[in-house]
């Protein structure tokens, strides 16, 4: 008797037990899919100006390397290196003394040649030669003219002079040195006052034009300067997508260098109605970018297209609308149709 009832309580223990673990197994895959302690946020309109950043170089707003039209010798030489010279200062002067001469010998042809024109205008008057000689020797004297003017402009190709009133930079020649068209003398810059050139992205094309206002920074310095678009390219680049646009820096005396970075601020326009979001909430997939809805308590994975970013928030264009409430954080535990649990909601 006593060993049948020992194995009646030992088979109700296991058929308790088995009860048991049955019943913990159905628990544990009801709570499979609940996803607790999360934070999320409750989307709200808010204003947002529309800003980007971009790179840029500050330039002159001329800037010139000097060289001769012709070769020869340098017998003068004018070039202040980080000095600033008027336009039309001779900077360089190369020997002429052949030129010279030639021109002086033409003045003396034509001094002669006119005489005896002058001569010839009152022989023909008393028909004392052909109408035929006197239109030679007129000929002779306008040939002889011409000659002094090509002359003349040869002589003046020996000079280089300041094409604007500028900076010249370091000379690369010295006094006697032998230059030719292609030997770079020097360089000479318009520095009162800086070009800022720089580019922006295709889509934001139509919303730069002449008279928009730029900020920028440079290297070295926590100041912020004022430029003013003055031209843009008439298409947009075909390698990179961007449309290359030219500014004039208002004056801000010396504490720009041309050829320095610069970091452009551009606003755009003024959004009272954006929708932002944190940008660990943005979800990037290879050819989308998601956010997780919470809808009735469940997770939807939902595919949205982004606007402007900021430092820690992203605005979402499409997709989205105000009062959805967003998970911001554990996304990456998060199924879809995942059971949420909030613990924070902002």
């Amino acid at each position: 008797m006593k060993s049948d009832f020992f194995k009646v309580i030992f088979f109700i223990l296991i058929c308790s037990q088995a009860c048991s673990c049955s019943s913990g197994k159905k628990k544990d895959k009801g709570n499979q899919n609940i996803v607790s302690f999360i934070e999320g946020i409750i989307l709200k309109p808010t204003t947002v100006d529309e800003t980007i950043q971009v790179s840029g170089t500050l330039k002159p707003f001329e800037e010139t390397v000097l060289m001769s039209d012709i070769s020869g010798r340098v017998v003068s030489l004018n070039l202040p290196e980080g000095q600033h010279v008027k336009k039309g200062t001779v900077l360089v002067k190369i020997f002429d003394g052949d030129l010279q001469a030639q021109l002086k010998k033409a003045n003396t042809q034509l001094e002669i040649a006119q005489q005896i024109l002058t001569r010839q205008t009152e022989l023909l008057k008393v028909d004392g030669i052909s109408q035929l000689e006197y239109d030679q020797q007129a000929l002779q004297v306008n040939s002889i003219k011409d000659d002094i003017e090509l002359l003349k402009v040869q002589i003046s190709k020996t000079q280089v002079l300041a094409p604007y009133d500028g900076i010249i930079g370091l000379r690369n020649i010295s006094l006697g040195a032998q230059i030719t068209p292609s030997t770079p003398l020097a360089t000479i810059r318009e520095s009162n006052q800086l070009k800022l050139d720089f580019a922006v992205p295709g889509k934001y094309s139509t919303m730069i034009h002449p008279g928009t206002t730029v900020k920028f920074s440079v290297a070295g310095s926590d100041n912020k300067y004022d430029a003013s678009v003055m031209a843009t390219e008439e298409g947009i680049e075909l390698n990179t997508r961007t449309l290359k646009a030219r500014a004039v820096v208002k004056p801000t005396g010396t504490e720009l260098v041309p050829g320095s970075y610069a970091n452009v601020e551009i606003r755009l326009n003024e959004n009272h109605n954006a929708l932002m979001v944190p940008t660990q909430s943005i979800i990037l997939q290879e050819r989308n970018k998601q956010v997780i809805v919470s809808k009735g308590g469940k997770a939807v994975f939902t595919t949205v297209r982004t606007g402007v970013r900021q430092s820690n928030d992203i605005e979402v264009t499409e997709g989205l609308n105000p009062g959805d409430t967003i998970v911001t954080t554990g996304i990456m535990f998060i199924k879809s149709g995942s059971n949420l649990h909030f613990s924070k909601i902002k």
